[in-house]
């Protein structure tokens, strides 16, 4: 394992640190959960930078659900019998404790559960009442999860569009924007999916959106897997009548829970393309007909992952006791401190080492970050031998698109006119064949992101490894291979 610097300038590399972030010293709690929550990274000097990809579980919230499952009998929720109401019972606790993590009044918010983010966005695509006339307006930074629901617009006759990005800080055209909220028929389905915080770059789009594509009659469709485990979200002041949430992402632990979080009143206007168990309050086969069950019951297809969900409850009352607004403080403070170290790398020659893809500043800006490495003459590292290399110093960060392909094609100055023919055979398009018609363009990036548990220690180590990029020239690229 490449050598790490030592304990002494780490010590006053984090003094330094201290010093310009005095705000981190209210985060001293984290640390001591780090300690003992988290242990198991430093035992196993592992540095884990991919958090956007998914969270880290803390300890104490394995022991809880264990010992729950340990010493209770559960059933399959839809019954009376004593097993099923008692997890009927903890089912219900699990849709109160992400109401309460999100300040959404129950009354007006209905909490669906779905096996990740993706799941809730394709219940809102295959049921939103798109038709001719409709509008489906989605923003070039979008996960493919959401670039997903153009084809459910396009399959009925309904318009999509998307508002592009400003390639010098990735964010959204806000007068370009505002032009095309303003298009559409009046009264026609109009849907407008958003990220509250980009999964590739970390630029956080304004809420304030949200209410200003209401007034102008479309419904809204917020993505907030990327910003809800370090950000507050108050659905009291915010009031998108979607949100779409991932619990690993939040959590670590669940996997294979998400939720979709839905306006009551927009749950109504959606049309279920069919029905499946537990989704209907009545059924017939020789009567050729059915009712679907009212409010949440009636878009969670089959039986939930109930043994899940009381890890969610009790995950969110983990989170709650730290709290979101001191995660917030500390991975700003830390994204800030490592975005200003990493834009100070230059060469010998004078030439930059790292090209941040992005704000370079903390403002709006969420704690994932998108670079680019370049050699003294300009070469970029490939970004896949990148990874390989963090590999060997115990560090995991995420390389690619990261499932969102119009921020990666915004980086390198790509057009449409250059990428649509390339589609026109799509049916003999291989991932290799794809690059080769790109003449070269790599997509790819380098992506580390900040969460709950990371440490100073952590973002110097990985300050570290791209230092040993310095004065190096970039080996040549790895054959792409079709996996």
């Amino acid at each position: 394992m490449p050598p790490r610097c030592s304990a002494q300038a780490r010590a006053c590399a984090e003094a330094a640190f201290r010093h310009c972030y005095p705000a981190y010293a209210a985060t001293s709690s984290i640390d001591r959960l780090r300690a003992s929550d988290y242990a198991r990274l430093d035992q196993l000097g592992q540095v884990y930078l991919d958090y956007t990809g998914g969270g880290l579980y803390a300890a104490t919230q394995l022991q809880k659900h264990h010992e729950l499952l340990s010493s209770q009998v559960f059933g399959n929720p839809h019954s009376t019998n004593p097993t099923s109401q008692a997890m009927t019972h903890l089912v219900e606790q699990a849709r109160a404790a992400v109401l309460a993590f999100l300040n959404a009044p129950a009354a007006e918010y209905a909490v669906i559960f779905t096996p990740n983010a993706s799941g809730a966005l394709r219940l809102v695509g295959e049921a939103y009442p798109f038709r001719p006339g409709g509008e489906l307006l989605l923003t070039a930074d979008n996960h493919n999860s959401v670039n997903g629901l153009r084809e459910f617009a396009r399959a009925r006759g309904a318009h999509f569009c998307y508002a592009p990005l400003r390639r010098a800080d990735l964010r959204i055209d806000e007068e370009h924007l505002t032009q095309l909220l303003g298009q559409g028929q009046a009264g026609a389905p109009r849907l407008f999916a958003y990220p509250a915080q980009s999964n590739f770059s970390g630029v956080q789009h304004a809420l304030a959106w949200i209410g200003r594509a209401q007034e102008q009659g479309w419904d809204v469709l917020l993505d907030a897997a990327a910003f809800a485990p370090t950000n507050r979200l108050d659905l009291s002041r915010w009031q998108p009548d979607f949100v779409s949430l991932s619990f690993y992402k939040i959590l670590g632990y669940p996997t294979g829970v998400g939720a979709l979080v839905a306006r009551r009143d927009a749950l109504a206007r959606l049309q279920r393309p069919w029905f499946a168990g537990g989704t209907i309050a009545a059924a017939s086969v020789l009567g050729d007909g059915y009712v679907l069950a009212a409010g949440e019951a009636g878009f969670e297809d089959g039986t939930v992952n109930y043994l899940s969900l009381p890890a969610v409850t009790s995950g969110l009352d983990y989170l709650g006791r730290i709290g979101i607004d001191l995660v917030h403080t500390r991975v700003q403070c830390l994204t800030s401190w490592l975005l200003a170290a990493l834009g100070g790398l230059r060469h010998r020659n004078g030439a930059r080492l790292v090209e941040i893809h992005g704000p370079t500043n903390e403002q709006l800006r969420g704690g994932t970050i998108a670079l680019t490495l370049y050699d003294p003459a300009g070469q970029q590292a490939d970004e896949r031998q990148v990874e390989q290399r963090a590999n060997d110093w115990q560090i995991s960060l995420r390389t690619g698109c990261f499932c969102n392909p119009g921020a990666a094609e915004t980086v390198r100055g790509l057009s449409a006119a250059e990428l649509a023919p390339i589609f026109q055979t799509a049916e003999h398009l291989t991932r290799e064949r794809y690059q080769q018609a790109l003449a070269g363009q790599r997509l790819g990036a380098v992506r580390v992101s900040l969460g709950l548990a990371t440490t100073f220690a952590d973002v110097d180590t990985f300050l570290s490894f791209v230092r040993s990029y310095l004065d190096r020239p970039a080996e040549p690229p790895s054959p792409f291979v079709d996996q």
